[in-house]
């Protein structure tokens, strides 16, 4: 038992410096209700503005910070005009994935009641899935190793291994058995595109070994397009999917237009001994200062942080919070009152952040 933990606090760039300030302070309620754990919080400073402004993206005194922390959460990284020299965008973010391993991308999506959803179908409003993205390898492996040749030819090469694809595939079955615990339909679709690709082909071959040691989930496979269509036609009948880190990335934003847009989007990035939690949005140069900024990314992913603290360290009290915070969140938005700025509203961060605290307490 413990009565604090260590978070490496990484607000960023842009709206990262204004959503992080109060997913923590919500983070920091929710908490104090439910037996006083505290967190202990150190900033990491990092990004796009921070290496325009010394000329290091991630300096090592951040890292260093990481290292000892016991969990990562991050604001927002990169800015437009900034960037490296080979034209990339700044991305401390994905330094992270692969520094310490954090091989799944967790990306939920779900209907919060209140929030205008995409669809018109009132099955909408039961629209609650997981996407799990394997974060270190697939295209994302040629990051920093693409060539141009002449002018001419430009190659990126994808890598798939089985030694991160059964960590995955393990962590995707287990997710979908605690869902299952929680009421939810207890099955794990793989996207890939086997039909075409030998490195999908041998994906699935992975997914098929490792369905077979999980006998009572339910497991089919969906390729890559027709995922996307599943997504706009009938995301209702998702539970929890996998795929690459590629077909993740994009297929997130899709997931995350459905509910709402990236302001409604938490994530994190969980490997076996570190995890990163982020607001899956970007750090909107457009809007900062104007306190337009949505939080409830930011405040999602903090409650997703606690949940993954409680369990890892058996502190049900932690966990707890994060579910106080689920709940804080869908009772602040359910009398369809609260509307952001993105979805035609005048409520931003701190409304947002006021009301959550509200029903919390």
């Amino acid at each position: 038992m413990t009565n604090e933990f260590r978070i490496a606090v990484m607000p960023g760039d842009g709206i990262g410096q204004e959503v992080t300030p109060a997913a923590l302070a919500v983070a920091d309620a929710a908490l104090a209700k439910t037996g006083g754990i505290r967190l202990i919080r150190e900033e990491a400073p990092a990004g796009a503005a921070l290496y325009k402004e010394t000329g290091e993206a991630f300096p090592q005194t951040s890292r260093s910070i990481c290292d000892k922390a016991d969990a990562i959460y991050l604001g927002a990284m990169g800015l437009p005009s900034v960037r490296y020299a080979d034209g990339t965008e700044i991305a401390p973010q994905l330094d992270l994935r692969f520094m310490y391993n954090l091989y799944a991308g967790v990306r939920p999506t779900r209907a919060i009641p209140g929030v205008k959803v995409a669809l018109a179908d009132p099955r909408a409003a039961d629209i609650d899935f997981v996407l799990v993205r394997e974060s270190t390898e697939g295209l994302f492996y040629s990051r920093g190793k693409g060539t141009v040749e002449d002018d001419a030819t430009a190659r990126e090469t994808m890598q798939i291994t089985r030694a991160v694809s059964e960590r995955v595939f393990d962590f995707a079955f287990k997710a979908t058995e605690r869902r299952r615990t929680q009421g939810k339909a207890g099955r794990l679709t793989l996207i890939d595109k086997a039909n075409v690709f030998t490195a999908f082909a041998f994906f699935r071959k992975i997914f098929d070994e490792a369905a077979g040691r999980y006998p009572t989930i339910a497991a089919d496979h969906l390729y890559v397009d027709a995922a996307a269509l599943v997504m706009v036609a009938q995301p209702w009948n998702l539970d929890v999917a996998v795929t690459e880190n590629m077909f993740g990335d994009i297929l997130s934003d899709l997931a995350a237009g459905l509910v709402g847009g990236m302001g409604y989007a938490p994530s994190a990035d969980i490997g076996d001994e570190h995890a990163v939690f982020q607001p899956a949005h970007g750090s909107a140069p457009d809007i900062v200062g104007t306190g337009k900024a949505n939080p409830v990314a930011a405040i999602l992913s903090a409650a997703m942080m606690l949940d993954w603290l409680g369990a890892r360290h058996g502190e049900e009290r932690v966990a707890e919070a994060g579910r106080l915070i689920d709940a804080a969140v869908d009772a602040a938005f359910a009398d369809g009152g609260l509307v952001t700025c993105e979805l035609g509203g005048e409520a931003g961060t701190r409304a947002v952040t006021d009301a959550v605290l509200a029903h919390l307490n």
